[in-house]
């Protein structure tokens, strides 16, 4: 086998990289470095360790030339590159220029080939936007209501479906879902993302050692010819019941290495309410029943941290007011903290992240959370199978097997949307099909995209700017879980300003 990677310096890259390498019959990997300094020692490293078993390509993804000599002659590509939140909060140039722009350029690269090799598109959870207590649950062909102002699942949204409808010979989509990694505890204090997380969002946690795990699998089983079902589909990466908890078990975990908890350094008001990413999977299963790669559970990956880290240990010899005063306070009042947001006056931010009234409680006595029973057994809330059709989004369908569909299930699916298919005859599920949505746009896309993929109109839904508040008036599929969050009045249009600053209007005065 011969394999082209990118995304290899990052968290689920090396493992990915190191695990596949342990294949006998692998021949090489070749990866795509940029020419940060950093991948200098990097790129010695990996020559010492692999020798020929190893090529690198140095440059950015967003270059033809470059895509072009990464995927020349290799079986499989694994596209793994994204610049992700922090980063892409304060870079979104290079966000798109990654997120979704190198995802073009990677596709066509693929496109070119004679044969094509075989393209597995890494993207991410994040495309599903917020959820809470009202729908814990999610799964392919959710809607996609990418929060406001997340330029990381905004532009991989757009990589996302360039991929799905490149109409390559031999492609999958996995969406990672949230990934714990041996450098969590370091990547974030260093910034005010930490209180992105909601409390009670819904998280399935996989590692960083067990997505390497499902690349190094994947390649196994389909070069043996075990897979075929695989490809031309989307799947959710999360690890199951081990993986699942809420944003205040992560902090209960992650804080715990270092002698903390939730209720010891923070304060529940600092933490955005809304606006975040995060369900649990109904349909997490899919991937395992095929690869069997989910080994990790979150909270015992967490203590295998602390005790690799030995310096966190300090943690518990220093009075918490300290650790605060030191370390949380700055980041309480970063620049892309919500709760700078708040007392700075940033309205746009403030109305995404608490919502038009903002009444957070200021203690945790008053403070209700999933993880403590609030809303029911915690335990029973987490099993699967106790799953109803209830406690699942409407799809506007009669789901049954993609080889089943038929016109009948794309026009209830655009009625559902607040649309119409437009076109009387349609081809496969992977033939381009012509969509109406509500505000009488026209466009094409696959049935597949639609149905199973969860997008729709790439005009008014994929964002900027964010209309949601206008588009779930007239999208039922919308309505059913942007309503969790989103109060039916609130009315408003959220987006950029030329310099990059967040702006808010109302939905008539954008329509004046």
């Amino acid at each position: 086998m011969k394999i082209a990677m990118t995304g290899a310096s990052g968290n689920m890259g090396r493992e990915a990289l190191k695990q596949t390498l342990e294949i006998g019959d692998v021949e090489f990997v070749r990866v795509l470095l940029t020419d940060k300094k950093k991948n200098d020692k990097l790129s010695k490293s990996l020559k010492k360790i692999y020798g020929e078993r190893i090529e690198i390509v140095r440059g950015t993804i967003a270059n033809a030339d470059n895509c072009n000599r990464l995927v020349s002659g290799v079986d499989y590509v694994v596209h793994m590159a994204a610049v992700i939140p922090p980063a892409s909060d304060a870079n979104p140039a290079a966000s798109e220029e990654c997120n979704y722009k190198g995802a073009i350029v990677l596709v066509d690269a693929i496109k070119r080939c004679s044969p094509q090799p075989k393209y597995i598109h890494v993207s991410t959870m994040a495309l599903y936007g917020n959820r809470n207590e009202k729908h814990l649950w999610g799964r392919v062909g959710d809607p996609l209501l990418v929060s406001p102002f997340d330029h990381y699942a905004m532009h991989k949204l757009k990589g996302e479906r360039y991929a799905i409808e490149a109409g390559l010979d031999c492609w999958v989509v996995l969406r990672q879902t949230a990934m714990v990694h041996p450098n969590m505890m370091q990547d974030n204090i260093k910034d005010g993302l930490m209180f992105h997380t909601a409390l009670n969002a819904p998280l399935e946690w996989v590692t960083s050692r067990d997505s390497g795990y499902l690349i190094k699998r994947i390649l196994e089983r389909d070069s043996k010819g075990e897979v075929p079902q695989f490809w031309k589909n989307v799947y959710n990466i999360g690890a199951g019941k081990m993986g699942m908890d809420t944003g205040y078990d992560t902090f209960k975990d992650g804080f715990g290495i270092i002698g903390g908890s939730p209720e010891k350094f923070f304060k529940p008001h600092w933490f955005a309410t809304r606006n975040f990413h995060g369900l649990w999977f109904a349909d997490g299963h899919e991937l395992n029943d095929l690869f069997e790669f989910q080994r990790d559970g979150v909270s015992e990956y967490w203590k295998e941290i602390g005790k690799n880290h030995k310096l966190y240990s300090l943690g518990k010899l220093v009075p918490a007011k300290l650790i605060y005063l030191f370390l949380f306070k700055k980041l309480l009042y970063h620049p892309n903290s919500p709760y700078k947001w708040l007392v700075s006056g940033d309205k746009a931010r403030t109305m995404a992240s608490f919502g038009r009234d903002v009444i957070v409680p200021t203690s945790w006595e008053d403070t209700k959370l999933i993880a403590k029973g609030d809303f029911g057994d915690y335990d029973e809330l987490r099993d699967v199978t106790r799953l109803t059709k209830d406690d699942l989004l409407n799809h506007g369908y009669d789901e049954k097997p993609i080889d089943k569909w038929n016109i009948d299930d794309y026009r209830q699916a655009a009625a559902f949307r607040g649309g119409s298919l437009v076109s009387q005859n349609v081809g496969s599920p992977y033939d381009k099909a012509v969509w109406r949505c509500a505000d009488g746009h026209q466009f094409e896309a696959t049935p597949f995209s639609v149905l199973r993929g969860g997008h729709w109109c790439p005009e008014c839904s994929q964002p900027t700017p964010w209309d949601f508040d206008r588009l779930a008036k007239s999208n039922p599929f919308f309505a059913q879980v942007w309503y969790d969050s989103h109060a039916k009045d609130e009315d408003v249009v959220y987006d950029f300003n030329e310099d990059g600053s967040s702006k808010m209007t109302k939905i008539e005065e954008k329509q004046r």
